[in-house]
C-alpha cells in the first residue's frame, strides 16, 4: 500500500486516540489504547521501556490490528477504520529515536509540553521505542456507521 487512502489518514490525523491490538501468549488479542502519529504512509506509536509487555508481544507476532472507532476522539471528522499492519519495534535510540515525531505528538496532546519539562525528573518515561505499522488492509466506515459495508483497500503485495 503506497499511501493511505487521503480520508483514512487525515483520519489518524486527527485521532488522538486509537486501539493497538497485538496476540498474546495464549493466542488471545490484547488491546492497548495508543497515540496514533502518521508519518508518510505509517502509523508511529511510541511506548515507554517500563511498558514491555506489548512490545514482547509485537517482537513474537508482528501481525497487529489498529483501530480508530471513538467518534469523540476524532474532533470534526467523522468515519471508523480497522487497519490490518504488520509491526516493526525500534529501539536504537530510546532517549531521542521518537524525537521526530515530537512535533505530531504536541500537536494532538498539549500535555506533551509538560512532560517534556520534566525529562530530567522522570527520564524513564521519555525512554520509548518506535513501533512503525506498515499498513496492509483497511477496513474504513467513512460516516462511522459499521452497520454499513466497510471500503476496503488492500496493499499491493498482499493482493498478489
Amino acid at each position: 500500500m503506497p499511501a493511505l487512502p487521503y480520508p483514512i489518514s487525515r483520519l489518524i490525523d486527527a485521532a488522538l486516540i486509537g486501539e493497538l491490538s497485538v496476540i498474546g501468549r495464549d493466542g488471545s488479542p490484547i488491546t492497548y489504547p495508543m497515540v496514533p502519529l502518521l508519518w508518510g504512509d505509517r502509523i508511529f506509536l511510541t511506548s515507554s521501556v517500563l511498558d514491555s509487555s506489548k512490545v514482547a508481544h509485537i517482537e513474537a507476532n508482528p501481525r497487529v490490528s489498529f483501530s480508530i472507532t471513538n467518534m469523540d476522539a476524532m474532533g470534526t471528522y467523522t468515519g471508523r477504520v480497522t487497519i490490518q499492519c504488520d509491526a516493526r519495534v525500534s529501539s536504537d535510540d530510546l532517549t531521542a529515536g521518537w524525537e521526530r515525531l515530537l512535533d505530531n505528538w504536541r500537536r494532538k496532546d498539549k500535555a506533551t509540553v509538560a512532560l517534556l519539562k520534566s525529562r530530567v525528573g522522570f527520564p524513564l518515561i521519555f525512554e520509548r521505542v518506535l513501533i512503525e505499522l506498515t499498513p496492509r488492509r483497511t477496513w474504513f466506515w467513512p460516516d462511522g456507521r459499521t452497520d454499513r459495508e466497510p471500503e476496503i483497500t488492500v496493499a499491493a503485495e498482499v493482493a498478489r
